[in-house]
Parts: C-alpha cells; sequence; structure tokens
C-alpha cells in the first residue's frame, strides 16, 4: 500500500479514490488488417463499478507523475509488460484540487494479458468499435469519445536548417555546430511537451517522436546519434527529405514540421501535416 491510496475530495463536492489524484493507461493496438484493439480492465465485483469495464489503473503516490502511476497500477493488475508500452500522451480531467490523469499507450503486438491481482476480474482485447458495447465503468465511459480521438503519436520534424537560422547561435560561422546543438537540445523534448499547436493530437502533453532533419555542411551531425532525436541526413534539399517524411505517414501518427518556410509550409499541408514556426519550439526549449 502506497501513500497515495485513500479517499480525497475536490472542489466540484465529490471524493475520489487517490489522495494526491489517479492515472490510469490506455493501451491500444493496430493489427495488420488495420483493425484497432483497446484492452480493458473488468473490475472485481467488490469494488468500485464491480463488474464494469475501463482502464486499468489507479491512485498515484506521492513521488510519481501520472504516467509512472499508470503504468505502475497496470503492472500490478495485469500480467502487461508495460516496458513494451509507447507512451503517446496524457489528458487530464481536473476536478479542482483532485485529478485523474489518462495516459495513451501504443502496442506493437496483441500481447496475451492476464489479471493480476483480486482487483480485476477479467482482462480483454476489444474490438473499438465493440467497447460501448461493454457495460463501463461510468468515468471511463465519459471519457471515452475524447480518448477514442486521441489514440495518435506525434512525429516532430524540425527543420534544422530554418531553426538554427532563426536562433543567434552563430550556425553562418559553424552549421553542423548550430545543427549539433540543436540536437542536443531537443532531445529534452522525451520527456514531455505541452502548449501543442490546435490540431495534431489531442494531448494535455505530448511525448513525440522527434526528427531533425539537416542538409549540406550540417550532415555529419548525423553520425553522431542523440537518444530521443532521430537525425536525417537530406541527400540534396532539406525541405525535399522532409516533405517525403510526411507523405509516407504511418497509420494513427499526426506530423507536425517546425519550420518558418512559407513553401515549406505549403507543401506539408498539402501532404496533410501541420506546421508551426520556430518560435514554438524554441520557446519550449528556453523554459527547460
Amino acid at each position: 500500500m502506497g501513500d497515495g491510496d485513500g479517499w480525497a475530495d475536490c472542489d466540484l463536492g465529490h471524493t475520489h479514490w487517490g489522495r494526491y489524484g489517479a492515472a490510469g493507461l490506455l493501451a491500444y493496438h493496430r493489427d495488420a488488417e488495420g483493425q484497432m484493439w483497446i484492452l480493458l480492465q473488468q473490475r472485481a465485483w467488490w469494488g468500485l463499478g464491480g463488474g464494469t469495464w475501463g482502464m486499468f489503473g489507479g491512485a498515484t503516490h506521492s513521488h510519481e507523475d501520472p504516467v509512472t502511476g499508470a503504468l505502475r497500477e497496470t503492472g500490478e493488475e495485469c500480467t502487461l509488460d508495460t516496458g513494451l508500452v509507447r507512451v503517446r500522451g496524457t489528458r487530464i480531467e481536473d476536478h479542482g484540487g483532485w485529478a485523474f490523469t489518462s495516459v495513451i499507450g501504443a502496442l506493437d503486438e496483441k500481447v496475451h494479458v492476464k489479471p493480476a491481482s483480486r482487483e480485476t476480474r477479467r482482462a480483454e482485447w476489444v474490438r473499438e468499435e465493440e467497447v460501448e458495447d461493454r457495460k463501463l465503468f461510468a468515468p471511463f465511459e465519459r471519457s471515452w469519445p475524447l480518448l477514442r480521438e486521441a489514440m495518435k503519436g506525434l512525429v516532430l520534424v524540425v527543420d534544422g536548417a530554418n531553426v538554427v537560422g532563426s536562433r543567434p547561435d552563430g550556425w553562418w560561422k559553424d552549421r553542423a555546430g548550430a545543427n549539433a546543438r540543436l540536437r542536443d537540445a531537443l532531445a529534452v523534448l522525451g520527456e514531455g511537451v505541452q502548449g501543442l499547436p490546435p490540431g495534431p493530437v489531442a494531448f494535455d502533453r505530448c511525448y513525440p517522436e522527434v526528427v531533425l532533419v539537416v542538409e549540406g555542411a550540417a550532415r555529419p551531425v548525423a553520425d553522431e546519434p542523440v537518444d530521443g532525436v532521430r537525425v536525417v541526413a537530406a541527400a540534396g534539399s532539406g525541405d525535399d527529405r522532409i516533405v517525403d517524411l510526411v507523405r509516407d505517414a504511418e497509420p494513427d501518427t499526426e506530423y507536425l514540421v517546425v519550420t518558418a518556410d512559407r513553401g515549406l509550409r505549403s507543401r506539408c499541408e498539402a501532404a496533410g501535416a501541420h506546421v508551426t514556426g520556430p518560435r514554438w519550439l524554441i520557446d519550449r526549449l528556453e523554459r527547460r
């Protein structure tokens, strides 16, 4: 039993389980035929919402962030190896003084999952279109329409040449060095990004795949990888390589391109990507 286990009141006059809030994991998988599957828990008959279906989760502890809490609770309640989950983002339901955080994560395989605690009656993969056929846990039932739209990943594509040109970084003297410094700075985005521009994904905090595209004299930067950042060296035009990336979008994936180049913006938007300017990115790097 952790220090988060216990009841708490919110500003709306409700009583909730979790002294420091609570969090749950919405895990999903798209199979080779394109079918989307959702991992659901049937709650034990003796507990709150007994017999209903919803996310694995529970109270977060004082030392935990919501993602850590959701993954820990899931690992305690079922046999899923939570190390296989690729966390995409979070959505927060704030009641004032108490909040529930839904953690959305993808799995590459529809692994077999069994109950692992007395809180779980059953664990089951359910087709996305059949989720509402179940008797759902009331809070999950309310949030499901929004969560259903949030089962996407975000790829953040950074136009290296354009972004370093917008920073007072001496890039005109050392393009490779300026791009290397940008690459290193981008690694912190793996800790989560807030304040996404409207459109790509409906997350309060997003955990994107970060791709830095470099060209010309900056191409050697791709030879020195950094955890959390994929560096792509364009053989020719960096703009052309970025457009190729967004045209080859994977299912359940949105692309957000960071550039101030108007021509590239038009080409990316025509290919289905979202675009924002370097100032948005720089603001988030400077806050770290």
